[in-house]
């Protein structure tokens, strides 16, 4: 038995053509769409940064941008060390050792986002309020954070986050 096919006919040729200018107008309509989707320019731009060290005195602080967010970037005293140092985890909501929260020991870099209502804690300049245990304070519910961004009183549930860093020799560090 010999099945008898028949040649594609004009009709079938446009069908085709049609299927195949819908799924284009489809394919264009969900590229813009897509592309909302992705990260802005500005906020790809600022997924690493370079932060130079070299100007910040021992015991000062400054704050960078980094993805939309605050960093505190603090070179830190001997005694803020080792308060850090010194600290009882079991004392700790979110325990963490210092060790784990630093590359190196005289520089912390730290999310200033307070981890109750991502407001940024108090700190960072001279003059301000550093909280109970000498680090920072957000003044909108009362926590307190410690000079190794652990959060020792209050409503906060975490410590500040430690954002992904490294250092490129002894004045820089890359975040993100």
């Amino acid at each position: 038995m010999s099945e008898h096919v028949e040649p594609p006919t004009r009709r079938d040729f446009l069908f085709g053509a049609i299927y195949a200018a819908g799924a284009g107008g489809v394919l264009a309509s969900l590229l813009p769409l897509a592309d909302t989707l992705a990260p802005a320019a500005d906020t790809l731009a600022l997924a690493s940064i370079e932060v130079d060290l070299a100007p910040i005195l021992e015991g000062q602080a400054i704050t960078v941008l980094w993805r939309g967010k605050a960093v505190f970037v603090r070179h830190r005293t001997p005694a803020e060390i080792a308060a850090a140092r010194e600290t009882d985890l079991a004392k700790l909501r979110d325990p963490q050792t210092d060790a784990d929260r630093v590359l190196r020991p005289e520089w912390l870099v730290a999310v200033g986002v307070c981890t109750h209502l991502g407001c940024v804690p108090l700190g960072q300049r001279s003059g301000q309020p550093r909280g109970d245990h000498g680090g920072w304070f957000c003044p909108c519910h009362g926590a307190h954070y410690d000079t190794s961004g652990r959060v020792r009183k209050g409503p906060a549930p975490a410590n500040l986050a430690v954002p992904p860093y490294v250092f490129l020799d002894d004045t820089r560090i890359r975040i993100g």
